[in-house]
């Protein structure tokens, strides 16, 4: 066999094999394909009144996280298209608008101003898609205008009472809060933003409780801060040229606006008074840690952020809500706080 032979043999061969892995491929590809077809697929539209809140932060991630583990053990593709209003309700309507056009199975809404709720469930429910409201509750009357809205998030006014019990169990264990020695505690009050439930009703029944416990208050200064650490800091700042070493107590509607009344005592070097904050994020347990924050009440990211994720998935399948969730009135699902203490074990 001569060479130029052996050489057009060889090339007839290499042909061959080429047409057959690419049969190989196509038929592959189509299996696949077909395989892919059969996957159900669900979209989430989830819109958040800010990215930057701390707290709110954790729970995308967490229900980033919950979509993941979804895809995995229910065998199903899930779109999640999450959108951040930065406190604008006008962007949040335009965000609603979107998320249904895009044909959204289910809308997961943490609502910039909780008093346009029914806006968003008349246009939810004109396009028959459910609604999961958390962390920001609308009125009753809201939630009951369908039978497709939903509210996942924790009591406001457990927070404040637990708040106030890590006030008063320190005020008897621990005499020295009474600066001055005049029987009563001087405080004041870093809340979120005006109007909002969650901050009247964590104040309200954070005071309540202290005072319930025989402890006398005289509040020096309230005013909101919006959640945010810098403008908790930016108040406090100013309280502190006004009140100086009067201030015996801060009660805190989050931990945010704690570590911003911490960052105003830091930048005058001055001693800290007892400060209380709420949610249990990881750096008000670091400034706990360090003695910096008396306490904080743990307001569950992540049990809420799966709660919320497990919802979605059943109201997007069109499947009977489990027993298992504790459907509270046919609307509701609530997740339980937890004290966390500088002196116990986070």
């Amino acid at each position: 066999m001569n060479l130029k032979y052996f050489l057009k043999e060889c090339n007839i061969f290499l042909c061959i094999l080429f047409l057959l892995f690419q049969i190989g491929c196509n038929k592959k590809t189509a299996e696949q394909q077909k395989i892919d077809s059969t996957v159900p697929e669900i979209k989430i539209g989830l819109t958040v009144y800010r990215r930057d809140d701390t707290f709110i932060s954790m729970i995308v991630s967490n229900i980033e996280e919950a979509v993941k583990k979804g895809e995995q053990q229910n065998n199903i593709k899930i779109i999640m298209n999450t959108m951040d209003a930065k406190g604008s309700q006008t962007v949040q309507n335009d965000h609603i608008d979107k998320l249904i056009e895009q044909g959204c199975d289910v809308l997961c809404v943490n609502l910039v101003d909780r008093t346009v709720a029914a806006t968003v469930i008349d246009k939810a429910k004109a396009a028959d898609i459910a609604v999961v409201f958390f962390n920001r509750e609308p009125v009753k009357e809201d939630l009951e205008r369908w039978n497709k809205v939903y509210y996942v998030g924790a009591d406001a006014s457990e927070s404040g009472k637990l708040e106030g019990e890590i006030v008063a169990e320190e005020y008897y264990k621990n005499n020295s809060m009474d600066k001055n020695g005049d029987g009563k505690l001087q405080y004041v009050v870093l809340e979120g933003e005006q109007g909002h439930q969650d901050a009247l009703l964590r104040t309200e029944y954070a005071v309540k409780t202290i005072t319930e416990a025989g402890i006398q208050m005289d509040k020096l200064a309230g005013d909101t801060a919006n959640w945010l650490r810098s403008q908790a800091e930016t108040k406090m700042n100013q309280w502190l040229q006004i009140y100086g070493d009067e201030i015996e107590l801060i009660l805190c509607n989050n931990d945010d606006m704690a570590l911003g009344a911490i960052d105003a005592y830091e930048n005058v070097d001055k001693t800290l008074p007892a400060i209380v904050g709420i949610d249990g994020i990881a750096p008000a347990i670091e400034a706990m840690q360090q003695g910096k924050l008396l306490g904080t009440v743990k307001n569950d990211a992540e049990m809420q952020s799966e709660l919320i994720f497990e919802l979605s998935y059943h109201l997007a399948m069109k499947q009977d809500i489990p027993k298992s969730m504790n459907l509270v009135r046919g609307k509701y699902i609530f997740t339980k706080y937890t004290i966390l203490k500088s002196n116990s074990d986070v």
